[in-house]
């Protein structure tokens, strides 16, 4: 018997809308005759295949009586023929009805025959008679319950009946009752890879992922070669949050038989983990068969996000050469311009983004970042308060109020940065009662600015809070044991975060406890911790992060070789990473080793993150130990400015101080480093560090003596 095949294309007789859709309008005078004469062709060329079709019918039961095949075929070519006119003729209903008429009768002479049941299922589907089948199916069944292709017919129709997915439009009743003939044609014919397949669908969309599996699986054992099946799991596994088994069974598609499609769904699992290159590479093969504007687009955007930047800055521009009325292009470009610090460039860009989608808040929002990245904080603080302003409304939809939390954050961000703290926690505070779902967060980034202010007992009475009203939130327990790490309760804390450890992001929890070790100078812990991360890490960014945190645990411990090391290793992955040049500069600088070599690391990195306090203040320190005592203190000056509660800043610039003779202003930077520390967090003081400044400042004090009091 010729099976029917569930989820095969329907016929091109019909357009989407299930209506008719003839080639060229209603034949008319010779035409219509020519086309009747070919049809009449066609219908005795295809009778003589009458005994090819019909003869692969199951064969009968004992007691069923032989099927009269002749008649049949001839009722089946009728209803083809009729099927064929009713196209040509824009739907014509008596045709229509003739065509079922020959098609039931076909059945009623060989009711077992696959390719009659598949022909009527089509046409039902097509003019929209779904009521009608699954009558036909019903009455089939009732004559024969193994009749295999009536339980097809059924499967679609039912299949068809189920509604919309993606809508959230699911007919229950519908999904069992396919869930439940396929599942019964499966049970006759495991080799039915197609049902197989279907039927794993159908668990899919009822939320069943065992069962998903298992007929993904035995469409694999029936057809190894099956790409359905294998996108099928790997759709499955992503649903799960199982993104590398997807990507497994993605690569494995691909590799044998690429289709532009298995391509961008590989692409967007790589995307989910975060792995834009991969996601970039795969994108370009995509694109080898295609020119798709939408494909290039999506390439342009993981081009920027893996940090090539200057691919992804030529694609756009190719891009918005072709289009230059699409906005969302002008505002990639000039996000691309803000990272490689053509602020010029980047203005006129979002000029151009803001001309063409003057509301959209994702360009008001891209200038209030400019401005940030520019260093203009206040503007930027002004720019977003007055979009706070535009965007406030008395009663927010559902996405209206996620858009204003989100700006709401960025400004709370904005005012911890710039030391505004009270106002930063007020506007934190508005973010819980506008979505509840960001309450936890919103909690977080108060704790967060209380410990910016250094005003730990509020942090605390903050987070003891949280951690009661949200215990199973992943940011408040890692806030909450952050405080109890600064308070020297390092086991309390590894065990909060150490409850996290669940599957899915261990490895970013793994990471956190290794933090708490080193904030605790249990540097035997934090190695194993971090060999125990290592393990998990899937991608180079995952690499990267394990290096630079085993680069500082080893700076440290003074083991400055294999520190070296490490930062060169995240170099060699991310050749833009800002932190390892600032890190790997200011130890050399620090040491007084290739003094050269620090200062253009550092001055790198500031070209990424101009204005970053940290790296100002160790460009500052390479410049003093270079001599250049001049050219060092800008830098350490707008240090201060950025990152005034750091000890170690002041310490920099009283050294400098001292060096070029001005002792009285050296003495102040030293007094203020030494206040720094006793208002600092239990665990930042470095008992060491202290004594040193301690030393310092009262060897300056006698020398400010002796030049007061010359003899």
């Amino acid at each position: 018997m010729i099976g029917s095949r569930p989820g095969k294309p329907e016929r091109t007789l019909y357009n989407r809308k299930g209506e008719f859709r003839p080639s060229s309008g209603p034949p008319t005078g010779r035409r219509k005759v020519d086309r009747m004469i070919r049809l009449a062709t066609a219908l005795l060329l295809v009778g003589g295949l009458a005994g090819i079709c019909l003869a692969q019918t199951p064969a009968r039961t004992a007691n069923a009586p032989a099927p009269d095949k002749a008649s049949s075929y001839y009722n089946f070519a009728m209803g083809r023929l009729y099927m064929e006119l009713a196209g040509a003729e824009g739907g014509r209903n008596d045709y229509v009805a003739k065509a079922i008429q020959h098609y039931q009768e076909a059945l009623k002479l060989d009711p077992a025959s696959g390719v009659i049941l598949e022909d009527l299922t089509d046409l039902y589907i097509q003019t929209g008679r779904l009521r009608d089948a699954v009558s036909e199916g019903e009455e089939l069944l009732a004559k024969n319950p193994d009749n295999l292709g009536a339980r097809r017919m059924l499967g679609r129709i039912y299949t068809r009946m189920i509604g919309d997915a993606q809508q959230g439009r699911i007919n229950q009743d519908m999904l069992r009752r396919a869930i439940e003939q396929y599942q019964k044609i499966t049970e006759k014919d495991p080799k039915d890879a197609e049902s197989w397949l279907t039927l794993g669908r159908l668990y899919r969309v009822s939320n069943n992922s065992v069962e998903s599996e298992k007929a993904y699986n035995n469409a694999l054992k029936a057809d190894p070669d099956s790409e359905d099946a294998l996108t099928g799991l790997a759709m499955l596994y992503a649903d799960l949050g199982d993104t590398q088994r997807a990507i497994d069974k993605l690569k494995a598609v691909t590799d044998k038989n690429p289709s532009e499609n298995t391509l961008i769904a590989l692409a967007t699992a790589y995307e989910q983990i975060r792995d834009y290159k991969s996601a970039a590479q795969v994108l370009r093969r995509a694109l080898e068969n295609s020119d798709s504007a939408r494909l290039r687009k999506a390439l342009a955007q993981d081009l920027y996000f893996s940090g090539q930047n200057d691919e992804a800055l030529k694609l756009y521009q190719q891009l918005a050469g072709e289009n230059a009325r699409d906005g969302e292009l002008h505002l990639r470009l000039a996000e691309i311009y803000r990272s490689k610090r053509d602020y010029t460039k980047a203005h006129e860009e979002l000029n151009r983004a803001k001309t063409l989608q003057p509301d959209n808040i994702e360009v008001l929002y891209a200038e209030v970042d400019l401005l940030q990245a520019e260093g203009k904080t206040d503007q930027a603080i002004t720019s977003l308060k007055n979009l706070v302003q535009q965007t406030s409304r008395r009663n927010y939809s559902a996405a209206e109020a996620r858009s204003h939390a989100a700006l709401l954050e960025k400004l709370g961000i904005l005012y911890r940065d710039a030391g505004q703290y009270p106002q930063a926690v007020e506007t934190f505070r508005q973010i819980g009662s506008l979505v509840v779902e960001d309450a936890a967060r919103a909690a977080v980034q108060i704790i967060d600015t209380y410990r910016a202010a250094k005003d730990f007992d509020n942090a605390t009475k903050e987070a003891d809070a949280a951690v009661k009203k949200y215990p199973s939130e992943r940011l408040v327990v890692l806030a909450h044991a952050s405080l109890l790490a600064e308070k020297g309760k390092t086991d309390e804390a590894v065990s909060e975060v150490r409850g996290l450890l669940k599957g899915e992001r261990d490895r970013e929890t793994l990471l956190a406890v290794a933090q708490i070790y080193e904030k605790a100078k249990r540097y035997a812990d934090e190695a194993k911790t971090l060999d125990e991360a290592e393990k998990l890490a899937a991608t180079d960014q995952d690499k990267e992060t394990i290096s630079f945190l085993r680069g500082a645990m080893y700076e440290r411990q003074k083991k400055y070789e294999p520190s070296e090391t490490e930062f060169r290793k995240v170099l060699a992955l991310n050749p833009e990473n800002s932190g390892a040049m600032n890190y790997l500069g200011y130890m050399l600088a620090n040491r007084g080793l290739k003094l050269d070599e620090a200062a253009r690391l550092i001055e790198k990195a500031l070209e990424i993150e101009p204005g970053n306090g940290a790296y100002l203040d160790s460009l500052g320190w390479a410049y003093y130990q270079q001599g250049r005592l001049t050219e060092a203190e800008p830098p350490l000056l707008q240090a201060i400015e950025k990152i005034g509660d750091d000890p170690t800043v002041h310490d920099h610039l009283a050294d400098l101080y001292l060096k070029m003779g001005k002792t009285k202003e050296a003495i102040a930077q030293w007094q203020m480093a030494i206040k720094r520390y006793q208002s600092g967090a239990p665990s930042d003081i470095d008992p060491e560090d202290m004594a040193k400044i301690t030393r310092k400042l009262e060897t300056a004090r006698v020398r400010l003596a002796r030049e007061s009091n010359p003899r």
